[in-house]
C-alpha cells in the first residue's frame, strides 16, 4: 500500500487543476451518486464550472445488480440540458474496476450521444477488471485486494483505507 493517508484537500486541489485545463471545451460537470456527485458538486464552483451540473445513478445497470440487489438509496439521475453533442466531465470517487465507470457511460448514452466524455476520478486505485483510464485523477493509489478505498461525506468529506469484511 501507498504510504500516503489520502487528504481529501490535496485530492480537490489535484482535480481542479485539471479540470481548469478543460474549461475551454465548456462542459457538462456530472457526478456519480453518491461519491462522485459530492466531489462534483464541491468541485462544480472551486473549478470556475457556471452551469448547473448534472448526477447520475447507476444502480439499474450495474452489472452486478442480480448479485447485489437494489441499492437502498436508489436516487434520480439528472441532467440539466440536453447532453447530445456535449463534452461531459464524468466525477466518480473511486476508480477501482471500472464498471462503475461502465454503467454511468450507459446511463448517459441513454439520454443521448455526447460528443466526448472526460473522466475524473478522486482517487485511481489498483485492480482495472475494464479497460477504462481516468484523465484526470486526485490520487494515485496502490491496495492489497484485501484493502478497500471509501469517501465518506457529503458534509465532511474524507478518503478512508479499510480492510474489507469476509
Amino acid at each position: 500500500m501507498n504510504d500516503a493517508k489520502p487528504d481529501i484537500d490535496e485530492i480537490l486541489g489535484t482535480l481542479e487543476a485539471g479540470l481548469r485545463e478543460v474549461l475551454e471545451l465548456r462542459p457538462l460537470l456530472v457526478g456519480i451518486h453518491t461519491g462522485g456527485a459530492w466531489l462534483a458538486e464541491r468541485l462544480h464552483g472551486s473549478a470556475g464550472f457556471t452551469e448547473e451540473m448534472g448526477t447520475l445513478d447507476i444502480s439499474f445497470y450495474r452489472d452486478d445488480f442480480t448479485r447485489i440487489g437494489i441499492n437502498p438509496q436508489v436516487r434520480t439521475s439528472h441532467l440539466p440540458v440536453d447532453i447530445d453533442n456535449r463534452h461531459i466531465v464524468l466525477v466518480d470517487d473511486v476508480l477501482h474496476t471500472g464498471r462503475t465507470t461502465r454503467a454511468a457511460m450507459n446511463v448517459l448514452f441513454d439520454y443521448g450521444r455526447p460528443r466526448s466524455i472526460i473522466l475524473a476520478a478522486g482517487i485511481e486505485r489498483n485492480g482495472r477488471e475494464l479497460p477504462i483510464q481516468p484523465d484526470i485523477v486526485g490520487m494515485h493509489l496502490r491496495l492489497t485486494p484485501s484493502q478497500h478505498v471509501k469517501l465518506t461525506g457529503p458534509e465532511e468529506l474524507a478518503f478512508t483505507i479499510s480492510e474489507k469484511k469476509p
